[in-house]
């Protein structure tokens, strides 16, 4: 049941454009681009931009607009691995994150704590004071989500079709691509997000 929560928060996406939109989302994309690039580690680099021959890390700008980077991307097995598509089932563990163009810590006593996730390496950190869920009230099952059939949000099936079994990926995405104008408890109306998450099968 908990598994659907994230495909239950993709009913409240749908909202129209208004001129407040037209301000917030290119400062958005300016303060993403301007943190992949200068901020994030490793630096990237924009796809269309990296050298032939080379191996500089890059991001791919999605839909709009969702920033991916795939580490590993260069690793040589990669292309024999399946890869999702629109109609693939894919198995993911992940971590959500409201993103405010800094770099989100994942490891150490001073790390970023995701708005959700089903990383079971996370267990200890959820039900601890910090955090002070309750046990029981989280699902750390992989997430199974069918494309073809399931609601994700718009940001989340950009950065999914395209990766690979054992991807790691990061995917930055501007509001529109997550919530909307929404509140949804913790996260803010027009909040950008980043989801972290490594693909653990596709089918």
């Amino acid at each position: 049941m908990y598994k659907f929560t994230i495909i239950a928060l993709a009913l409240l996406i749908f909202a129209g454009c208004s001129k407040e939109d037209e301000d917030v989302l290119p400062k958005q994309r300016e303060r993403m681009v301007s943190y992949l690039e200068s901020t994030h580690a490793p630096r990237l680099v924009a796809e269309e931009v990296v050298e032939s021959g080379t191996e500089q890390p890059f991001y791919t700008m999605l839909g709009s607009t969702v920033y991916r980077y795939i580490d590993g991307y260069y690793n040589p097995d990669r292309a024999a691995r399946k890869e999702v598509t629109a109609t693939s089932k894919v198995t993911i563990i992940f971590s959500a994150y409201q993103f405010n163009f800094q770099n989100i810590k994942t490891e150490g006593s001073n790390r970023t704590i995701p708005y959700y996730s089903n990383d079971p390496l996370l267990k200890e950190l959820f039900f601890s004071d910090k955090v002070g869920l309750t046990p029981g009230a989280w699902d750390f099952e992989p997430l199974v989500i069918d494309l073809e059939k399931e609601s994700v949000i718009k940001g989340l099936r950009h950065a999914l079709i395209g990766c690979r079994e054992q991807d790691r990926v990061e995917a930055y995405m501007t509001y529109n691509m997550a919530y909307g104008d929404h509140y949804l408890n913790i996260i803010g109306k027009q909040q950008p997000i980043a989801y972290f998450f490594t693909v653990k099968a596709v089918e």
